[in-house]
């Protein structure tokens, strides 16, 4: 049977109408993906919280509160006029959004029962689909500041469930020097940052100046570590905590380049040149398909880097590294392509394309550039010397 053509009034970008093969994931809604290694082993005690057999522990409930796929959610509460607004500097939009994520329980995910938290058994590999959902909708989201605390001092996340504590954490590989670019809100109560090189420290956060990046979505500070400041935690994991930073960035820019995509498709769609749909030429069908064939590999490993993590795998921390790595190569990729398949509108502000593009920019930079991620990696992995210079050193 031959595959549906673009002169019968298939999809353009439909796959099965492009090169004949079946549908491309990126077409079909995206479901909630529940399946995980290991999940067997953990039936009965599925089955005694409440679900049903099969299910692993609080998968009812985490289909309940929506931690696998909150984008519908955040989709609704984040239409492109209001992100706009975001990015104008309205605070009270801002604050709303936040307080709506709060209430979905987003700032308990990883934190355990006895600090408030959801108490759903979730690791890191939920936080890592939620802050896939929450870069897919460009979300203004404090989650991976606070994720990454809740990570570094659990004895705090108490304060940030309760929404008594704000979370700020240095940038560029949780810097050492004195002077740090920080990713947090205006309101931050405590900052996480490395003493020395192998120390963790929690500190009240000692203000710092807002600064004006590309990417107005996130709120970004410099601000000056004192060397006298009295610690309020201190403990000396730093290589793991910088870990879960990259890959909670990398997850982040997976769900923005997943948004550039699916733009890019619904465009090439409906836009006509010459009488027909852009998506009907091979050239644009290429980009699309090029664009997918990057990202859906992605996925896998930002998702097996979660697993391994929660399940300390020798490997996780490489792992983690070379997600962040692979993920800003791949964003860059499909926030340049995607903006092609638009042409001239995709710099404009009438689509808004431009908050995913700048957003994947920032993420490159944020906790280490991908050179500085495969040089951890390497390190890591023996290949180059602890006592080697570092060219990507972070300041």
């Amino acid at each position: 049977r031959s595959a549906p053509s673009v002169a019968d009034g298939a999809d353009p970008c439909d796959s099965r109408a492009t090169t004949g093969l079946p549908r491309a994931k990126h077409h079909a809604p995206r479901q909630p993906r529940l399946q995980r290694p290991g999940a067997v082993e953990h039936r009965e005690r599925g089955t005694a919280r409440g679900g049903q057999a099969g299910q692993r522990p609080g998968e009812a409930a985490r289909q309940e509160v929506g931690a696998c796929d909150q984008r519908p959610t955040v989709g609704s509460a984040l239409p492109l006029d209001t992100l706009k607004a975001v990015a104008a500097g309205d605070a009270a939009q801002r604050e709303r959004i936040e307080q709506g994520l709060a209430e979905f329980g987003l700032t308990g995910l990883l934190a355990p029962e006895s600090a408030g938290g959801l108490g759903l058994g979730l690791g890191l590999l939920d936080a890592v689909v939620v802050q896939d959902q929450l870069g897919y909708a460009a979300a203004p989201s404090n989650f991976t500041s606070t994720a990454i605390m809740t990570a570094a001092a659990p004895t705090l996340a108490a304060d940030f469930v309760s929404g008594n504590a704000r979370a700020a954490v240095t940038l560029q590989g949780l810097s050492t020097s004195s002077d740090a670019f920080v990713l947090g809100p205006a309101d931050a109560t405590h900052l996480l940052y490395v003493h020395g090189a192998t120390t963790l420290r929690v500190t009240a956060w000692p203000g710092g100046e807002a600064l004006n990046t590309i990417d107005r979505t996130r709120t970004v500070f410099k601000t000056s570590i004192r060397g006298d400041a009295k610690p309020i935690v201190s403990n000396g994991n730093p290589a793991r905590v910088l870990a879960i930073a990259r890959l909670l960035i990398a997850a982040d820019t997976l769900g923005a380049a997943q948004a550039m995509l699916d733009k890019a498709v619904a465009y090439a769609a409906e836009r006509k040149q010459f009488g027909r749909v852009i998506g009907s030429f091979q050239a644009v069908k290429h980009l699309c398909a090029e664009m997918a064939a990057k990202l859906e590999p992605s996925r896998a490993l930002v998702w097996q880097a979660a697993y391994a993590l929660d399940t300390n795998d020798p490997e996780a921390l490489v792992m983690a590294n070379l997600a962040k790595a692979h993920l800003s190569e791949v964003g860059t990729f499909i926030a340049r392509t995607a903006t092609e398949v638009h042409g001239g509108m995709g710099f404009t502000d009438l689509v808004g394309l431009h908050y995913w593009y700048k957003r994947i920019g920032l993420n490159r930079a944020l906790f280490g550039s991908p050179e500085a991620a495969r040089e951890t990696a390497a390190h890591l992995q023996g290949f180059v010397s602890h006592d080697a210079p570092s060219k990507w050193h972070a300041h």
